[in-house]
């Protein structure tokens, strides 16, 4: 009964559109109060104890080098390269928004900041083009799913800290299923394309000449994901630490070798990254709050209990586990979502025998989907605001791009190698 009123409780405060931090400080404070279960002092040790973790320094690094590279002329030129690669065959420009995303993935690790780019700068282009302004959203948005699974992805880190498993290991299983989605993409922009007859960005096949001048301009952005997965998979950084050599890189090359941002543009630079930051960590410290109330209540084991009485079946309840939350995502910001669900749904995994990275991926991909999708997902909204696409037209245009989306989704469930053989191998 208890556990029903704290979910109603919270629902009527996302409802009511109070901060999802204040809405779990404000659960947990009350239940403490009238259950017992501690005072203000255990308030105040959770909320700084729930940061006492050197793995989510990597969080405010990561951020920081994807604001410094989004604004230091990397986007313009990776946005450059895909263009000279994709940009012949049919829907180019939507060839160069999946593949624009596959690069820039390896730089933000945030399907929002992927996706206003995009949104910003092709989405006008592709207007002027002849596509659609819905079809240039949708694709921008769609897009946008690829960045959270590569790494440096925020929410692999989140996972990785919330259920005890290697980051190093996470951030490499992410890379074939981001690959696969851009294949899926891909294909499905190409099949819209022919039907509604968009064109190609241009008529000619790129020369070698062409390609290696485009990839050249780019070299030093293609970098930064070669570094991250190098470092990883030879040992010499931890990714708290890669994530501190990523941002000097940054700086490096935003400053003096593109010189497209100064020492002036530092503390706008600093100020973004640190709003970012403190949106995400704040709602890590009152989570961490909320696990009070989770140890008291027995969440894991009332919801381990409640889906293994649904079946005993592994994939039949992974698929629950999909469905349940890929709703969720739709209506909740997805990092809230994960401190408060994977301290649940890890230990279940595990006593259903299925791997604790591909469950990862699992968990981040599906959450991620959600926050594509209308009426509540918000990087929807990031877009929609830029393109003042109508949510009903962008949704009629999404529709192939989920069909595609939880296409990998079911792979990466159903074959457990997409996630496990690239971490096994290196």
């Amino acid at each position: 009964m208890t556990l029903a009123i704290l979910i109603l409780v919270m629902l009527a405060l996302l409802a009511l559109r109070v901060p999802v931090w204040a809405s779990l400080l404000t659960v947990s404070v009350g239940y403490m109060a009238f259950e017992g279960g501690g005072g203000g002092a255990q308030v105040i040790q959770r909320l700084t104890s729930g940061l006492d973790s050197f793995p989510l320094l990597a969080v405010p690094f990561f951020i920081l080098a994807g604001v410094i590279m989004a604004g230091g002329g990397v986007a313009d030129r990776l946005m450059g390269f895909a263009t000279t690669l994709v940009g012949h065959v049919r829907g180019g420009l939507g060839q160069v928004n999946v593949l624009n995303s596959l690069f820039i993935g390896g730089m933000s690790g945030s399907a929002n900041a992927d996706a206003a780019i995009d949104a910003k700068v092709l989405v006008p282009i592709m207007r002027r083009q002849g596509y659609t302004n819905a079809f240039a959203s949708a694709i921008s948005v769609a897009s946008g799913s690829i960045s959270p699974i590569l790494p440096p992805s925020i929410g692999l880190i989140l996972y990785g800290v919330l259920g005890n498993v290697s980051i190093g290991d996470l951030f490499i299983a992410g890379v074939l299923p981001g690959i696969l989605i851009a294949i899926a993409l891909s294909v499905t922009v190409w099949i819209l394309a022919r039907i509604n007859d968009f064109p190609r960005a241009h008529d000619h096949r790129p020369t070698l000449q062409q390609i290696w001048i485009g990839f050249r301009r780019s070299f030093g952005a293609l970098l930064m994901p070669v570094l991250l997965l190098v470092g990883l998979r030879l040992g010499i950084m931890t990714p708290t630490e890669l994530g501190a050599v990523l941002v000097v890189y940054a700086l490096v090359l935003s400053m003096f070798v593109y010189r497209r941002i100064t020492w002036r543009d530092i503390p706008r630079l600093l100020r973004e990254a640190v709003l970012t930051t403190g949106v995400v960590m704040i709602i890590i410290a009152t989570a961490s709050v909320f696990g009070i109330v989770v140890a008291y209540e027995r969440i894991p084991d009332q919801l381990s209990e409640f889906l293994l009485g649904i079946s005993d079946n592994p994939l039949v309840l992974v698929l629950i586990i999909n469905l349940i939350l890929l709703i969720l995502g739709i209506f909740l910001e997805s990092s809230s979502l994960m401190i408060i669900l994977v301290p649940a749904l890890a230990p279940l995994a595990l006593e259903l025998g299925i791997d604790p990275v591909q469950f990862g991926v699992i968990i981040v991909l599906n959450l991620s989907i959600g926050s594509l999708t209308p009426p509540v997902g918000t990087v929807v909204y990031t877009v929609a605001a830029i393109t003042k696409v109508s949510i009903a037209a962008f949704t009629r245009a999404f529709i192939p791009m989920f069909i595609a989306l939880v296409a990998v989704l079911l792979a990466v469930t159903f074959i457990p190698q997409l996630t496990t053989w690239l971490p096994a191998v290196l």
